[in-house]
């Protein structure tokens, strides 16, 4: 370990991993859990990054889902997990070993409401949930919940037509209100949707649209996230009126942020543009209202998306408390190659990549953190940062220095945004524990301090072990951030 430039973190920093239910749990179908979005996605063998890309993009047709929801033949990852659902007590145990002050996880909306418009919440979902935030506070774990973190129940796909209907407004209400009176006084923090602005990036799985649902995809994808925010001012309005003072409602983002390929006005104004696109979330939710430049864009692209004055109101009264954001990598925009539209990024050519193609940027997450906190002086936590790679095990050890290096230049960028004023409360690194990919459905792209022995196929014995990069994030919480 080296000293950190930056050694700025407050003593209740909350040093932190992060996961979600769809990746770890497994448990597909049982105590009354029903499918969700995640449930019908396979494991494709030897796919292309561009491929990954694509298919995230592209999403799923009606065709596939129904396809997908009776084969036998394919593996789906997700269902399988790492079996979380079963093994959640020595995880966290180990978890607590590392030293964790919190872990972020989330609640399957399709276990508590099996299939999304269900009359009343599956008790069996909501005791096993209670026991897991049981056992994260008796080790000293502050339980960080996600309410939505790509479980939707397929049914609200194949039935309603995922977000774009607004009939699923009240069904999210309705679930987050329970999770609220069920686990509010044991869980401050709550993130209320994963990633609320993967709209471009991955419709299937961010709006539980299929991909051949509607003539009009981006106005649907518009009109289903405006749905989201909705309900998410809802579940605020409904919180505040909870005799829980603690509670902290967020809204969380995927870092999206672009730098300009060069100096000219061409590129720089391409790369503002791109990032105002990717603020509007956060606009919407901690400001209140829609900025002008987004009504543009709907106005400019004849997207007639439905916002009603009550709305309005709604969103105005309701801002969230704290924004998540997750950050991997930075993006780039030419003006000799991209477009105005929110997707059309580059690779930086001076950055360097991981497998998967996903730059290494450090820095990047320092001018993110900054961004956001200049613009909203909101509290932030850093809710997803981790380096996926293919490790080896041999002699029951893995030798992993790059994932550590990794998230030391990261941290250590974490610590210069707090000594420039940033308020960041906590740092969740993804996922300490090994768990399927969501982009690739892959095992082996593993992102732990903890090496699960299961392959991409669901074949191994399941046994946990402790890799390097364990005990270097151990004295890292212990040093409270002062050694990296």
């Amino acid at each position: 370990m080296r000293n950190n430039k930056y050694p700025y973190f407050p003593k209740d920093f909350l040093w932190s991993g992060a996961q979600a239910d769809s990746q770890a749990d497994g448990a597909f179908e049982i105590d009354g859990k029903r499918p969700n979005l995640s449930d019908v996605q396979p494991f494709r063998k030897n796919i292309t990054n561009e491929e990954i890309q694509r298919l995230e993009q592209e999403g799923m047709s009606l065709e596939e889902i129904q396809k997908n929801l009776v084969d036998d033949i394919d593996y789906y990852p997700k269902r399988h997990g790492i079996d979380f659902y079963h093994t959640f007590e020595a995880d966290l145990e180990l978890l607590a070993e590392a030293g964790l002050k919190a872990f972020r996880t989330s609640i399957d909306w399709s276990r508590v409401f099996p299939n999304g418009d269900d009359q009343t919440p599956n008790e069996q979902a909501l005791r096993h949930y209670e026991k897991m935030i049981d056992k994260m506070i008796s080790l000293g774990i502050e339980p960080i919940i996600t309410m939505l973190h790509y479980e939707m129940p397929i049914n609200l796909t194949l039935k309603y037509g995922g977000w774009t209907n607004k009939e699923l407004i009240p069904m999210f209400v309705k679930y987050g209100k329970v999770l609220l009176n069920r686990f509010g006084s044991k869980v401050k923090y709550w993130l209320l949707i994963n990633q609320i602005n993967m709209i471009q990036v991955e419709p299937y799985l961010s709006l539980g649209i299929a991909s051949d649902q509607y003539e009009n995809t981006e106005a649907a994808m518009y009109q289903a996230v405006h749905h989201q925010l909705v309900a998410c001012a809802k579940i605020q309005e409904y919180a505040k009126s909870l005799p829980l003072k603690e509670l902290q409602m967020g809204t969380m983002v995927a870092d999206g942020t672009a730098f300009p390929q060069t100096c000219k006005t061409e590129d720089v104004v391409l790369a503002m543009w791109h990032n105002r696109m990717q603020y509007f979330f956060t606009d919407v939710a901690f400001r209140g209202e829609y900025p002008q430049f987004v009504l543009n864009y709907f106005s400019e692209h004849e997207l007639n998306i439905e916002i009603t004055s009550e709305d309005k109101q709604l969103l105005k009264d309701n801002t969230l408390d704290f924004m998540g954001i997750s950050y991997y990598f930075s993006q780039m925009v030419d003006s000799t190659k991209n477009e105005f539209n929110p997707n059309s990024v580059s690779k930086n050519p001076y950055l360097e990549t991981n497998p998967w193609g996903w730059n290494i940027d450090p820095q990047g997450l320092y001018n993110t953190l900054s961004q956001y906190w200049d613009r909203y002086q909101k509290p932030i936590l850093i809710a997803e940062n981790g380096f996926g790679n293919y490790d080896k095990l041999e002699n029951g050890k893995i030798h992993d220095e790059y994932r550590s290096d990794y998230l030391a230049n990261h941290i250590e960028q974490v610590g210069r945004a707090i000594y420039d004023g940033a308020n960041i409360f906590g740092y969740c690194m993804w996922g300490p524990i090994d768990i399927v990919s969501c982009s690739s459905q892959q095992m082996s792209k593993r992102y732990g301090l903890i090496y699960v022995d299961i392959d991409d196929y669901g074949k191994g014995s399941r046994k946990r072990y402790k890799k390097d990069s364990f005990y270097w994030y151990q004295q890292l919480i212990r040093a409270n951030g002062s050694q990296i």
